[in-house]
């Protein structure tokens, strides 16, 4: 009986040991799993924070350039002040980063510190004074410092991207590329700054104007009103009846800038998971919009054949005097912007965009928003200062490679008549825009040529 008893005593201790084990074995796994859901957590938050550092940093880089060549106190002063405000916007994802302030030190000082420079310079534009040469080359001097950040955050981003740092790496061990490469960003950038800091104590993928292609009067968008049955029937002209296999029409969408019927193409030599698809507008039966995802892995067309396809596709749609601004390249794909072209002057708000297969040449999309937004024949008016008085307001370190006349959008649906001129300071490129009834320098933009193409912010 005693001998029952004991082993009853100890299968019962065994049980709420194996009980136990269980329970910390499911504790330990359950913990674990919470752990790996807050590392994850915690790496996303700190992935976001750089893609919106690495941004605001480049954001930083593109208006201090555009400071070193505005030559008017009042466009001067708006993209100073956006300085201002994008280097406040980095500090702010800065320190979200895991890494200890000492190691930051230098670029939160350099992000401070040009964010108070920039805004006394702004005041002093307020003000309707013009920045002295010492301005300009300390702006330069914070341009020069901003590259390096900017190019320094982008090879981290591309070193997280491809597994050669990680997040714990990076909070653990300061010797690493990064803190390296910010330790050597030397303080000794900013001394002459500092001086000045005292004095002033109180007080851009897509092309040129892509952002401002909406509007409310839709002057293009010409034409009757269509049926489903109309569109559908564009729709297979456009594609071409003989490559299609399948079609379904997706209804009418109404909430976008243009209402649309929507339609998904099976192709006879497409993939049957990869469909086409095209928009009709309801007004008038335009194509809004067509686009066929497919990989391309040759490129046996130039750029310039590519562009002489598109011009043709447009010229067979009826869409004459269309310019070829800029374009971007990826994957084996082109697109190419064109704006409208009036008695030789561009109108950059009549944008179409055109995607272009480089293997064989296949049109692979267009987008016609801009175009049907506002395109129409305009009243120009004739330049009321001759472009020798433009040049005069231009900063007198801009080199000039070309210049022309230009219609530009404004963000108030607006339009202005602009000498545009192309030029460069030191190894930067710009455009900038001389209103040619007034003299004043309505916008500047940075263009980017990267080996993928030519863009501008």
């Amino acid at each position: 009986m005693n001998r029952y008893l004991n082993t009853m005593k100890k299968n019962y201790i065994y049980g709420i040991l194996i009980l136990l084990i269980v329970i910390s074995i499911i504790l330990g796994y359950f913990l674990y799993n919470q752990k790996q859901e807050f590392t994850t957590a915690m790496q996303n938050q700190y992935n976001s924070a750089l893609y919106e550092l690495t941004h605001y940093v480049g954001d930083v880089q593109n208006y201090l350039a555009k400071a070193m060549i505005s030559s008017t106190p009042e466009h001067g002063a708006e993209t100073l002040t956006k300085v201002w405000r994008e280097a406040n916007l980095a500090e702010v994802y800065l320190s979200q980063l895991p890494v200890s302030s000492t190691e930051l030190a230098n670029t939160s000082k350099f992000l401070n510190q040009v964010s108070e420079y920039s805004y006394s310079l702004s005041r002093k534009n307020i003000y309707n004074e013009k920045l002295t040469q010492e301005d300009l080359d300390n702006i330069k001097e914070l341009y020069d410092y901003s590259v390096e950040l900017s190019n320094t955050l982008n090879q981290l981003s591309t070193d997280m991207n491809e597994g050669r740092i990680s997040w714990d790496e990076l909070t653990k061990n300061t010797e690493i590329a990064f803190a390296q490469q910010v330790d050597n960003l030397s303080a000794a950038t900013f001394s002459n700054l500092d001086q000045n800091f005292g004095e002033y104590a109180g007080l851009i993928y897509d092309g040129a104007f892509s952002e401002h292609m909406e509007s409310s009067e839709r002057k293009g968008l010409t034409g009757d009103e269509i049926n489903e049955e109309k569109a559908l029937e564009v729709a297979k002209n456009f594609v071409g009846e003989d490559r299609i296999s399948e079609i379904n029409s997706n209804g009418l969408v109404e909430n976008g800038n243009i209402e649309v019927y929507d339609f998904s193409i099976k192709l006879k030599d497409g993939d049957e998971n990869n469909p086409l698809t095209i928009s009709i507008s309801k007004i008038g039966g335009h194509i809004v919009n067509m686009n066929y995802n497919r990989n391309v892995d040759a490129e046996v067309i130039s750029i310039e054949d590519a562009g002489n396809i598109a011009k043709d596709f447009l010229n067979s749609r009826e869409i004459y005097n269309m310019k070829e601004t800029y374009y971007l390249k990826e994957s084996g794909i082109v697109t190419i912007n064109y704006a409208y072209e009036q008695d030789s002057v561009t109108v950059y708000p009549d944008l179409i965009k055109i995607k272009i297969a480089l293997d064989n040449g296949e049109v692979l999309g267009i987008e016609t928003t801009g175009y049907l937004n506002n395109h129409t024949e305009r009243n120009l008016p004739e330049a009321k200062i001759s472009i020798e008085e433009a040049k005069a307001n231009l900063n007198k370190n801009l080199e000039i490679t070309s210049e022309g006349l230009a219609v530009i959008p404004t963000e108030w649906e607006t339009e202005i008549f602009c000498y545009e001129f192309k030029g460069k300071i030191n190894d930067t490129d710009f455009l900038v825009y001389i209103n040619a009834e007034t003299g004043r320098e309505e916008n500047i933009l940075v263009i980017i040529d990267t080996p993928n193409g030519i863009l501008t912010q």
